[in-house]
Order: C-alpha cells, then sequence, then structure tokens
C-alpha cells in the first residue's frame, strides 16, 4: 500500500465529505440516538460504499470521457433527489424508532440503512471512483477513502446537536440538494461538450 496514495486521498475526500448528505443524515441520526450505535452503523455502510466504489474505479476506466461524464451527471442528479427522499426516510425512520426503545442492532441497521441509500451517486463516492482510476492502488484508496468518511461521520456525531440548534435540517438538505443538481448540470455540459 502506498501511504502517499493513502494520505492524498485521506486530504481529498474528507473535505468533499464535510457538506455532504451523508454527513447531514449522521448528524441527524446522532442528534437522535447514541453516536456509537449510529457510528457503527454509518461505518459499516461506508466500508460497503468504498469497496464500490473501488471496483467502479476499476471500470470506468475502460469508458470514453463523453460516457464517463453523463454517467457522472445523472448520479449527481439522483444524488439530489435522494438526498431529499433519504431526509424524508430519515425522519421516517427515527418516527419509527421513537414508538420502541432504540436498541443497538435497530439504530446501527437504521443508519446503515440511511447512509447506504443515501450515499449511492454521491459526491465523495464520485471522487473515490475517479481516484481509483487514477492512482491504480485500490488499498491506498479504500484505506485513505474510508477513514475520511468516518472521520467526518465521527465530527458530525459530535456536533449534531449543538449544529441542529443553530441551523435547521430543512435548510442544510435543500443547499445540498442545490449542489448536487448544480454538479449534475455542469457535468452534463462536460459530456455535451465533449
Amino acid at each position: 500500500m502506498n501511504f502517499a496514495v493513502a494520505a492524498t486521498t485521506f486530504a481529498l475526500v474528507f473535505p468533499a465529505e464535510l457538506p455532504d448528505k451523508t454527513a447531514l443524515a449522521s448528524l441527524l441520526l446522532g442528534s437522535k440516538y447514541r453516536a456509537g450505535y449510529v457510528f457503527t452503523g454509518v461505518a459499516a455502510a461506508f466500508a460497503v460504499h468504498v469497496l464500490l466504489a473501488l471496483i467502479a474505479g476499476s471500470l470506468l476506466t475502460l469508458l470514453p470521457h463523453r460516457v464517463l461524464s453523463i454517467i457522472v451527471a445523472v448520479l449527481f442528479g439522483l444524488g439530489a433527489v435522494v438526498l431529499i427522499r433519504g431526509r424524508k426516510d430519515a425522519d421516517e425512520a427515527v418516527k419509527e424508532d421513537q414508538e420502541t426503545p432504540p436498541t443497538f442492532l435497530r439504530v446501527a441497521v437504521t443508519s446503515f440503512v440511511v447512509i447506504f441509500i443515501a450515499e449511492f451517486g454521491d459526491l465523495t463516492q464520485i471522487l473515490i471512483v475517479n481516484l481509483a482510476a487514477k492512482y491504480h492502488d485500490p488499498l491506498a484508496v479504500g484505506v485513505g477513502s474510508w477513514l475520511a468518511l468516518i472521520g467526518v461521520a465521527a465530527l458530525a456525531l459530535a456536533g449534531g446537536r449543538g449544529l441542529l440548534r443553530l441551523i435547521p435540517a430543512r435548510t442544510i438538505t435543500l443547499i445540498g440538494a442545490a449542489a448536487m443538481a448544480v454538479l449534475a448540470v455542469i457535468n452534463l455540459i462536460n459530456a455535451i461538450r465533449g
């Protein structure tokens, strides 16, 4: 494993994940449940997504640039939709869990599912795909990416309750969805231009 590649990957993925919908989902879940329970589910979901991104990265190197840009635009567009829908799904899951005492397994599984759904088409997942395609070192890219993702999740869980007192969750969600939509349009324009 190339530690420089892992460090570079961490340095790129960490700041990209900070304003992300999955960080928001972690923050929201952490504001309702025990942080350790949520972190377990979130870390497992990120591990699965990093693995999928590494596999996709090796496959995407085979595609022409225009086709790749179209795929990325569609994924960003879907990411915007999933961000808004994921917020509703997370709220519904939280309401269900409030009816019965939240056990470790229930909270971890809820956290896994919310993050797993929200991460598809995600900016950081696409970034990891690109890094895997660029560096051809899946172990280094995987380790750096996963550490960055769980680092942001840990920050979100630690500050979840305080941040939600300052900024409404709906506002954060709408800003994130708008950013994803803009990125979809930019990639679509790049695909059209070639």
